[in-house]
């Protein structure tokens, strides 16, 4: 198979992966609900939360991180090398399946967890930190788009941490940019609510 072509096809099997909007299905299968017609009218796991309940919640977390994590190692079902600029590659089309998925007319989550996924399978240590603080600062504000958007900038910073002198950095480092203004994009009404004081605590 020619490689170009492979390598498309992978990229829209990683978009189509994070493009399975587990929010909305949860909505639907549990209360027989369209999640967007609620609460933040996102599909994400924060409205999840608030809409069905916390287990719930945590449910299409996990699930949408599981996306990413997954999207970073479709190569391997084909014997491919895992080889890390492929992997941002497949990560970043989860990642974009997730928040612009094309049975939703493109609206879809922010991206936070599949990003999660994401980096726990290209650079674990990194993003176990990043996480670390993100629950440190959620346990203090109970804020969840607070703690996504201080994620966001700590995360570039441990990437350059741990992989400064190495080749893997000038791969990695652009992307945990790119994807911190990404975050900050996709909450930019968070911030907004943030600024009014008027952002709403997950409990």
């Amino acid at each position: 198979m020619n490689n170009f072509f492979f390598t498309v096809l992978l990229m829209l099997a990683a978009y189509l992966l994070g493009s399975i909007p587990f929010g909305l299905i949860a909505g639907l299968k549990i209360k027989g609900i369209d999640i967007r017609d609620y609460g933040s009218k996102n599909i994400g796991a924060t409205n999840v939360s608030r809409v069905l309940g916390k287990k719930w919640g945590i449910a299409v977390l996990l699930l949408d991180a599981l996306k990413g994590y997954g999207a970073c190692f479709l190569p391997a079902f084909w014997g491919q090398d895992l080889a890390v600029p492929f992997q941002l590659f497949l990560g970043v089309s989860a990642i974009l399946g997730h928040s612009f998925p094309v049975w939703l007319k493109f609206k879809g989550g922010k991206g936070v967890a599949t990003s999660l996924g994401v980096f726990l399978a290209i650079a674990w240590l990194p993003t176990l930190i990043t996480f670390g603080i993100w629950i440190i600062c959620f346990t203090l504000t109970h804020i969840i788009s607070i703690s996504s958007l201080l994620a966001a900038v700590v995360f570039p910073l441990m990437i350059f941490w741990r992989y400064a002198g190495t080749s893997d950095l000038k791969f990695l480092l652009p992307i945990s940019l790119v994807l911190a203004l990404f975050i900050f994009y996709t909450h930019r009404a968070n911030l907004q609510r943030i600024r009014q004081g008027t952002e709403k605590k997950l409990f």
